[in-house]
C-alpha cells in the first residue's frame, strides 16, 4: 500500500498533538499578583494588570459587566475615609474647633 505525503503512516507514532502532551510543557508564569487589586492578573511582560488596569491611575471598569462593577464598587471594602464623610458634612466640615455647647435639657423643656 502506498501513502500520500499528507497522510500519516501507520508506523509513525502520533506525537504531533496540540492537546494533552503540549500542556505538560507549560511551566512559566505569565501573570503574577497585582499590587493594587491582589489578583494574579499582573502581566509580567506587558507590566499591566488585566483585572484592574494597574499602573493606570483609574480602575478598569466597563458598563457591559455589571457584576464586575458590583464586586469592586464603593462600599465593598472598609471605607476608611468615606464612612466619616457624611458625619463631617452634617457639621459643615469643621476642623480644629470645639463643638458648640448644647443647651441644657431643663432649659429646652421650659
Amino acid at each position: 500500500r502506498t501513502y500520500r505525503s499528507h497522510q500519516q503512516s501507520p508506523t509513525r507514532s502520533s506525537t504531533m498533538t496540540k492537546g494533552t502532551s503540549s500542556f505538560g510543557k507549560r511551566h512559566s508564569k505569565t501573570h503574577t499578583t497585582c499590587r493594587r487589586c491582589g489578583k494574579v492578573s499582573y502581566h509580567l511582560q506587558k507590566k499591566v494588570c488585566s483585572s484592574c488596569g494597574y499602573p493606570a491611575a483609574k480602575m478598569k471598569r466597563f458598563n457591559w459587566s455589571e457584576k464586575s462593577k458590583r464586586r469592586r464598587t464603593t462600599g465593598t471594602g472598609r471605607m476608611g475615609y468615606m464612612k466619616n464623610v457624611s458625619r463631617r458634612f452634617k457639621n459643615g466640615f469643621r476642623e480644629n474647633t470645639a463643638a458648640p455647647a448644647k443647651a441644657k435639657a431643663a432649659a429646652a423643656s421650659s
